[in-house]
């Protein structure tokens, strides 16, 4: 599908937008000429009509070099017409990105391991991988390398089941790892064959503890390695009818009053910390109050 790029491809590449192999272009038989519209270059390229129509309507203002140049890079990503379509229609912001980042962009995720279904994957399911700031994506890279230990294979295998880690917030990111190895004592080999990050944290969280009160769970002890705790791959991966009957042998309805406990819980643990936290600047306040008293006193 990707070789299918033609005269509009060609004149976005001629513009400067969309460095695309002449290569690509003489294997399709087919060459840049002036008055070919824009529709006949996207339709030349692999969309059908009906693609190209809904292509044009993103973005209606935009000249059709970008258009065709940010098409013509997805679709060298090995993306088909409608995958490409479908990340332009979710995120139409990266018809307007560069294209020279657009490729930066790709070069850098391959560095990380991702490459070709990988990578297809990746930015399908996650189109703001092309916008996320680099100091950002590297900040996040630095800290599952450095801190969370995992293995450049690991890393890869991370970011090829959730892409979307990148996304998340370092210190948020830093956390969910430390209570998975610390509270629940699971290895990083465990968390990347479970696919640690899929899950949202709070809902792990919850499954965790509701384990964990019911007597299901235990925290190992440091240096064990065998236990009979159920493996994190099917606390994460079960939907939550089979976790409760076959691992919680709860009912939906225990685990629904669970939850709300366990958010009132934290509630008055958070209420309880501010509490704390006024009454320590209470008294340093008072003890510079003193302080002062004495100086003029003097």
């Amino acid at each position: 599908m990707a070789g299918r790029v033609l005269c509009g491809c060609g004149r976005a590449a001629s513009a400067g937008w969309a460095p695309v192999p002449r290569g690509l272009l003489a294997a399709s038989g087919l060459c840049p000429r002036r008055g070919c519209g824009e529709t006949a270059g996207l339709r030349a390229m692999g969309f059908s009509e009906e693609q190209a129509r809904r292509l044009l309507g993103l973005q209606p203002r935009l000249g059709p070099q970008r258009r065709e140049a940010a098409a013509a890079q997805l679709l060298l990503l090995g993306l088909s017409a409608e995958a490409a379509l479908g990340l332009l229609e979710r995120s139409p912001a990266l018809l307007r990105m560069p294209t020279e980042r657009l490729q930066e962009r790709a070069q850098e995720l391959r560095r990380l391991g991702l490459d070709g279904g990988q990578l297809q994957r990746a930015v399908s399911r996650c189109p703001q991988l092309f916008t996320l700031p680099r100091r950002r994506m590297a900040a996040t890279v630095r800290l599952l390398r450095e801190q969370c230990l995992f293995t450049a294979e690991q890393l890869r295998e991370v970011l090829g089941s959730c892409p979307a880690v990148l996304l998340e917030e370092p210190r948020r990111l830093h956390h969910h790892f430390q209570y998975v190895y610390f509270r629940m004592g699971v290895q990083q080999k465990e968390m990347v064959k479970a696919g640690l990050f899929r899950m949202p944290f709070a809902e792990l969280r919850n499954r965790h503890i509701f384990l964990e009160r019911r007597g299901l769970y235990q925290t190992p002890h440091k240096g064990q390695t065998q236990t009979s705790n159920p493996k994190l791959k099917d606390i994460l991966q079960l939907p939550e009818k089979d976790f409760l009957a076959s691992l919680a042998r709860s009912t939906p309805e225990e685990y629904e009053v669970f939850k709300k406990l366990l958010a009132r819980e934290e509630e008055e643990e958070e209420e309880e910390e501010e509490e704390d936290r006024d009454a320590l600047y209470t008294e340093e306040d008072e003890d510079l109050d003193s302080e002062g008293s004495k100086t003029a006193q003097e």
